[in-house]
C-alpha cells in the first residue's frame, strides 16, 4: 500500500533562483527546525554564483557531473554518489561540467531560511 505524506512543509514546485539554479523544496517546515531537504538542478554549462549559507549544508549528487568549489580549497570533480560537506558561512559554487542536468540533494542543518543565504557576487 503506498504511503502519502501530508503537509510535508515543501512547496513541491521547482523555482529558478538568482543563483542560476533550479530548486525544489522537499522538506522545509518551521515545526522541524533541525533540517531541511531540497532537490537542486543546474543546467549544462552553468556555474552557480558564489554564495554562502549560514547553516551547515551537504550536497549529495544524484545525476550528472560537476566541479565543486568550497572556500579556499582547490575545486574538485563530483558525480553520482558523491557528497560534499559545506560548513556554515563557507563560500561555495558548483559548475555543471557535463552534457545533462546536474541534480543533487541539498541538506541543511538547521533548516534553510532565506535570511541565512548571502550572495557573494
Amino acid at each position: 500500500m503506498p504511503h502519502t505524506l501530508i503537509d510535508a512543509g515543501g512547496s513541491g514546485a521547482e523555482v529558478y533562483t538568482d543563483e542560476r539554479c533550479h530548486i525544489r523544496e522537499l522538506l522545509n517546515d518551521p515545526r522541524a527546525p533541525e533540517m531541511s531537504l531540497a532537490l537542486a538542478r543546474v543546467d549544462p554549462g552553468v556555474t552557480t554564483k558564489w554564495h554562502r549559507v549560514g547553516v551547515h549544508e551537504w550536497y549529495v549528487i544524484v545525476e550528472g557531473r560537476g566541479r565543486m568549489s568550497v572556500g579556499n580549497r582547490p575545486a574538485f570533480e563530483v558525480g553520482p554518489g558523491d557528497s560534499v560537506s559545506i560548513p556554515p558561512g563557507t563560500s561555495q559554487r558548483i559548475e555543471n561540467t557535463g552534457s545533462s542536468a546536474l541534480i543533487f540533494h541539498c541538506i541543511c542543518q538547521p533548516r534553510f531560511r532565506e535570511e541565512v543565504y548571502e550572495s557573494l557576487e
